[in-house]
């Protein structure tokens, strides 16, 4: 089977990544909602700003048919290193598939994502994520 994106990175992978290539870009691909209400990742430490766009759409939940050209009015080159982030890697890794197709070389997708998969009580946050790995992040 072919990769159909350059492959998943762990947070700490995906924050090493960023601090070593100055092209690399963090994309997170959460609602708004998400944004507001559960945080974001700070990668002003870095010297960089986080790309938000929306892969779906708060509050319905439809695909942002505007997803490509977010990240190509971002000014993103094609050759950049991509990051993709969401909640928990699903959304994220559908975006990788979606960049590659569109030709951006390199877009990795953050397994895991900003909170993590559910625990055993079917909370997220304390399993996995970026925030479970203590990478810096603010509240929306």
């Amino acid at each position: 089977m072919t990769q159909d994106y350059a492959g998943d990175v762990t947070p700490r992978e995906a924050w090493e990544l960023l601090a070593k290539d100055p092209l690399a870009v963090l994309i997170d691909v959460r609602t708004s909602a998400e944004w507001s209400y559960v945080g974001i990742p700070d990668v002003s430490a870095l010297g960089k700003s986080l790309l938000r766009i929306e892969w779906q759409t708060y509050p319905t939940g439809a695909l942002n048919p505007h997803f490509t050209q977010g990240v190509a009015s971002a000014g993103v080159p094609k050759e950049a290193k991509l990051l993709l982030l969401c909640r928990s890697g699903a959304r994220s890794a559908a975006a990788a598939r979606l960049l590659t197709a569109e030709g951006w070389q390199t877009a990795y997708n953050i397994i895991d994502g900003f909170e993590g998969p559910p625990d055993g009580a079917r909370h997220r946050g304390s399993v996995g994520g970026w925030k479970h790995e203590g990478l810096p992040w603010v509240q929306g």
